[in-house]
């Protein structure tokens, strides 16, 4: 379970989201952000027992930091309002389909697969599909697949990638840029006893095409 400092930590910090603030309060946030790295520390040997390609990650490789690269954004707001880690072999860095966990109040989600992959991942997910459309609608059609991630999330081309026929069938399956999902849940989840099991069993649904994903990278030069 996620202890609720983090999301009492997170709702006040939405409101008040200034350096002032956040010093003020910085017993706070290190208080919260310690319950969040002991629960993710806790949860990796879990996900390892479904996907030993993780290897034997901590909390520091995976998790993110809070301040905001505010630069190219619109939103000069200096720190994220959730909490996220991202375990995958390789670390958060890697190009590899992973498993990511996103704390936010009433905005927290489960997700996986490759978001925004690089251009060289991007053009091998495509061929493979083109290749192979029926072991890829396997996996993502999949009753135990479905039941906690039903659908591809993100942006779509609006026609035909570059280099493939637009009258393929199946082509609404090549267009995105994206092979993520994401499966959202509430609060009093996060912070239900049972929290840490409910996570494995939607990741180990996942993980066949998280596999699937990783053979791809693997064979990119």
């Amino acid at each position: 379970m996620i202890n609720p400092i983090i999301f009492d930590f997170l709702k006040q910090l939405a409101g008040n989201n200034n350096r002032d603030w956040f010093t003020a309060n910085k017993d706070f946030y290190l208080r919260a952000k310690l319950e969040f790295e002991k629960f993710i520390d806790g949860f990796i040997p879990k996900l390892a027992e479904i996907d030993p390609e993780i290897g034997s990650l901590n909390a520091k490789d995976c998790t993110f930091r809070i301040y905001k690269d505010v630069r190219f954004s619109k939103d000069k707001s200096p720190y994220k309002t959730n909490m996220g880690a991202y375990l995958v072999k390789g670390g958060k860095k890697s190009r590899n389909a992973g498993y990511y966990l996103h704390f936010e109040p009433e905005g927290s989600f489960l997700a996986g697969g490759a978001h925004m992959p690089d251009a060289n991942v991007l053009k091998a997910i495509r061929e493979e599909i083109f290749e192979n459309v029926d072991e890829f609608e396997s996996l993502i059609k999949h009753p135990d697949h479905v039941r906690y991630f039903s659908h591809i999330e993100g942006e779509a081309l609006k026609t035909a990638p570059k280099g493939f026929p637009k009258d393929w069938p199946n082509i609404e399956y090549i267009r995105f840029k994206s092979y993520a999902f994401m499966h959202r849940f509430d609060d009093m989840q996060a912070m239900s006893p049972d929290f840490s099991d409910y996570a494995a069993k939607a990741f180990k649904a996942l993980k066949p095409f998280n596999s699937w994903i990783n053979k791809i990278v693997d064979h990119i030069e």
